[in-house]
């Protein structure tokens, strides 16, 4: 059997979940005080080092780097204890409000599972394992001194850290009303499910070795798909709750930001002296949608006294012909908006009669249709001149449309 062959199944799981690790890296910093976010942190780190470390190419890496011999099966099963634990932390830290009892209870998770990790180092060191072994590593070592209980130390505390986690999800899961919050719970409890398997198949084929028996099969073959699948769902599970309200908007807020980017840059030319915050770059999409919107609402208030509401309506009627309303109220904000950023570059005055006050509103309510409007001057330029030289007079009636009389 090839070892990049292997590796295949590996590379999915570990792809995802880098991905989830890089897309969620400036949440994560920003966030770390928070106990949810930093325990989802450690869960998709956890994770994303035991699906690096467990695939048979880097297994044989591992120990070839280090000079010795099986170095891979500590360093390996460290990180799967560690995922066990960070799991557990994490659904506690889920189903419990913060309290000094929910500090407690995840603290003395972790002191259980540093306590494993630093016992299967001591039993590694202890045990005389020179034959690499990379597909039956458990079974071959299964009844060597000290390998024998480090074997059986990781597989027990997987086992028992699988079945907390899963009565632990299964009274809860009927009291959770949100969502994806329940949605990531259902692939918790069904990677928990291929997890049980996992570790049942391992702890047969080695007592079947303590006996005499060759059921080496259950943990090379049938052992390991368990593990990959159970492993991608459980870290799906905990990913969902997480991203899943921030992929539902994302695309929305993505758009409208992108949308209303020309409509901001013309804002940044008529008024470049308009404070604003700093934001980064890395800021949360919804920080910097909201302070673009604010920045043209700001910049549109300075504009407010050049706004011709007449010429407005008269642009609405002639686009109005060939478009449809949000077209054609987008195309004519365009138009309003164009001659008032004229009329404020030449510096001249309106007076305050000059103008309804509900004009503005016109505008500001069809932000994103007047910025992609903006990003077609010919168009705009043809609407106006037909506005001007069609001599429209528009007027709301009583019901609040439109209709128009010729001049």
């Amino acid at each position: 059997m090839n070892l990049s062959e292997v590796h295949l199944p590996y590379a999915l799981p570990t792809v995802l979940l880098l991905a989830g690790l890089g897309a969620k890296f400036p949440t994560f910093v920003r966030s770390w005080r928070n106990p949810d976010a930093r325990a989802t942190w450690l869960v998709l780190l956890w994770a994303s080092g035991v699906f690096l470390s467990v695939a048979p190419a880097s297994i044989h890496a591992i120990n070839t780097v280090t000079g010795v011999p099986n170095f891979a099966a500590p360093w390996s099963y460290s990180l799967l204890t560690g995922f066990s634990g960070a799991c557990l932390a994490m659904i506690i830290t889920w189903r419990e409000e913060p309290s000094p009892r929910r500090r407690r209870r995840v603290r003395f998770v972790w002191a259980i599972h540093a306590g494993t990790i630093t016992a299967l180092w001591i039993t590694f060191v202890l045990a005389d394992v020179p034959e690499e072994r990379i597909y039956d590593l458990d079974t071959y070592y299964a009844t060597t001194p000290w390998m024998r209980e480090h074997i059986l130390l990781y597989l027990l505390e997987f086992l028992i850290s699988t079945l907390v986690a899963t009565y632990m999800i299964w009274t809860w899961i009927y009291q959770v009303g949100a969502r994806w919050l329940k949605t990531g719970l259902l692939f918790l409890q069904t990677g928990y499910a291929f997890g049980v398997v996992y570790a049942l198949a391992k702890l047969t084929a080695v007592a079947a070795r303590w006996t005499g028996t060759d059921w080496d099969w259950l943990s090379t073959y049938l052992a390991p798909p368990f593990a990959i699948l159970g492993a991608t769902l459980v870290a799906v599970g905990f990913i969902l709750p997480v991203i899943g309200p921030f992929l539902q908007t994302w695309p929305r807020e993505q758009l409208a930001y992108w949308r209303l980017r020309s409509l901001a840059q013309v804002i940044d030319d008529v008024a470049p002296s308009a404070v604003r915050a700093r934001v980064s770059r890395f800021a949360p999409l919804d920080l910097r949608l909201l302070q673009r919107q604010q920045h043209i609402h700001d910049g549109l208030l300075r504009l407010a006294p050049h706004l011709d509401h007449e010429l407005y309506r008269r642009a609405y009627q002639a686009a109005s012909a060939r478009h449809d309303e949000a077209r054609a109220r987008g195309l004519a904000g365009a138009v309003a908006l164009r001659a008032a950023l004229g009329s404020y570059g030449n510096g001249a005055q309106r007076e305050p009669g000059e103008r309804p006050s509900h004009v503005g509103h016109d505008i500001t309510d069809h932000l994103e249709a007047i910025s992609r409007s903006l990003s077609r001057p010919r168009a705009l330029e043809d609407l106006h001149r037909r506005a001007v030289e069609a001599g429209f007079a528009v007027r709301p009636d009583r019901a609040g449309h439109i209709d128009e009389q010729k001049a």
